[in-house]
């Protein structure tokens, strides 16, 4: 038993460090504008396959304003290129969002996103995925914490976030 959970644990420790140092990575003059946190986007996350070079997930999505507001329902699929083996359960993610102004216009998270993404599970698993894009990418979703999810899986690649605006459920 041991000697199948040590390559796990050890691939685990390279996709965090992975991970780290993808985080880290250069951004465009409009990217660098500063940014104000705006509030919390919450996503529950559908299983998944990996598909050894990539994979996909849909997911539904609410968006809790930091200041007054109302909360805005969206729909998203999660695409992933890179590494990623495995089956993972359902999941939640959590992303703070920053916006260059405290003010959203409604549906303004609605767009694609891109960037960093890594994650691993055996049983129980992490992950994170930092993206920007949105309305004329300016949003930025920053990881609030961790990616929680089921499974068994290694995935490390370039995430892509498509969202799109739907009914609150």
């Amino acid at each position: 038993m041991i000697s199948r959970v040590l390559p796990v644990k050890t691939l685990a420790l390279a996709a965090g460090t992975l991970l780290a140092a993808g985080l880290v990575v250069p951004q465009t003059a409009e990217a660098q504008q500063r940014r104000v946190r705006v509030g919390v986007l919450t996503c529950n996350v559908a299983p998944a396959v990996g598909l050894i070079v990539g994979s996909q997930r849909q997911m539904s999505c609410v968006f809790r304003p930091d200041r007054r507001g109302r909360r805005e329902g969206y729909l998203g699929t999660f695409s992933r290129v890179g590494l990623d083996v495995g089956i993972t359960g359902r999941g939640v993610l959590a992303w703070t969002v920053f916006a260059p102004t405290r003010r959203l216009s409604p549906s303004q998270l609605a767009g694609n996103y891109s960037g960093a993404s890594a994650q691993a599970s055996l049983a129980v698993g992490l992950g994170a995925n930092a993206l920007v894009g949105g309305s004329r990418d300016t949003v930025a979703l920053q990881p609030l914490s961790v990616q929680a999810q089921t499974g068994v899986n290694l995935a490390l690649g370039v995430g892509n976030l498509n969202l799109r605006r739907a009914p609150l459920r």
